[in-house]
């Protein structure tokens, strides 16, 4: 039994069976189609809502449940127990909806913490440009303040929920000579005036997750909608890393449990020679020596996850789970997908599909050499 299995309660069982319940219904049946738009209905959102699984973290007097980061990891795990790219809830409850509960105005929380449960507001955060990738210090979206209003020129890409966001955390410049110091966190509507979306970009994976180019031409906001203190961003971009490159993690091993679980079955079933294939010495040994790794994932994972549950998950310790799980889950999904032979290569089947959902692990929520970086701070 590891750390974090002590943890769960009968509250946290009951919402894994709703989770799993939820997936088995109203996501698997229509994802091949939502692959096949690049997007999924905003309709999902609202029903995803009416089942409590989005923002559970956020306090009853918000309109949430008020649960704890289990609850979180759960729903990820369920995601991905179907293979699911999309919807991209995750980001909206373990990466924007932090960023409220940490940093936001009593008026902020109140006005869109509530719909955020409901899957009214869908929300994303707007950091990587053309131009900067990790490099968050060197963004160039501006926003000057002109009286009692914020006026934001630049353009963002790689937008998780980019198409379907109603609300954006765009990463700006308040003062373009202050670094990092000068960076700050302002929403933005949907709705505002010389905000535009740009095209749903066409990805390798993550077929049915929208992800887009934003775009942001003199668009004006009150000032009351900085997110925390001006010149903070930064800082609050940094705290808020760990508990992202947690969930990266925690996607990586639902993946990893999956690709095995799809291979032991097809290995059983498929013929060769006059016998199944998991009878072939080669097959067993590798899929033993699989299992073992990602068996040591899901430990380490579960540790971190515990240890994130105490307030106790430091910036290299996450870094170590994004990094490691990460450049196993590639590994062992190539070697799980060798074993399909040329089935593998077939988008009908889920490895595939898992297989071009897994290369953007090692990209995103700050690349692996970044993670190798802070790793190394500690030597």
């Amino acid at each position: 039994m590891t750390a974090l299995a002590k943890l769960y309660t009968d509250e946290h069982e009951m919402f894994r069976t709703t989770a799993r319940r939820f997936f088995e219904k109203e996501v698997k049946p229509f994802h091949a189609q939502w692959e096949e738009e690049g997007i999924v209905p905003k309709a999902l959102w609202r029903k995803a809502g009416e089942h409590g699984l989005l923002c559970m973290s956020v306090p009853e007097e918000y309109g949430g449940v008020g649960g704890d980061f289990l609850y979180s990891a759960i729903a990820i795990e369920e995601q991905g127990r179907i293979g699911a790219s999309g919807p991209g809830f995750s980001l909206h409850t373990d990466i924007t909806t932090p960023y409220f509960m940490a940093y936001a105005s009593e008026e902020q929380k109140k006005h869109w913490l509530p719909k955020m449960v409901s899957g009214e507001v869908i929300t994303a955060i707007a950091m990587t440009e053309p131009g900067t990738g990790s490099d968050l210090q060197s963004v160039k979206t501006t926003a000057v303040k002109d009286g009692n209003e914020l006026v934001i020129n630049g353009s963002k890409t790689f937008i998780t929920n980019g198409q379907n966001a109603d609300l954006i955390i765009v990463v700006c410049k308040t003062d373009p000579k202050g670094g990092a110091k000068g960076t700050s966190l302002v929403l933005v509507e949907a709705d505002r005036d010389g905000f535009r979306r740009g095209r749903n970009l066409d990805k390798i994976g993550l077929k049915a997750q929208d992800t887009s180019e934003l775009f942001f031409d003199n668009v004006r906001v009150p000032t009351t909608n900085m997110l925390g203190a001006d010149g903070m961003g930064f800082v609050q971009l940094m705290q808020m890393l760990p508990q992202e490159r947690l969930v990266v993690a925690i996607q990586a091993v639902a993946a990893m449990e999956l690709a095995l679980a799809e291979t032991i079955k097809y290995t059983r079933e498929r013929k060769a020679f006059g016998k199944s294939i998991l009878d072939f010495q080669n097959t067993r040994f590798k899929l033993a020596e699989l299992k073992a790794e990602a068996t040591v994932a899901r430990v380490f994972v579960d540790e971190c996850t515990a240890r994130h549950l105490r307030g106790e998950l430091d910036v290299p310790t996450a870094a170590m789970a994004k990094l490691w799980t990460t450049e196993l889950q590639c590994k062992l999904i190539d070697e799980c997908l060798q074993l399909f032979g040329g089935y593998g290569y077939m988008w009908e089947y889920p490895i595939a599909r898992l297989y071009a959902d897994a290369r953007v692990q090692k990209i995103y929520a700050g690349t692996n050499e970044i993670m190798k970086e802070l790793i190394s701070r500690t030597l």
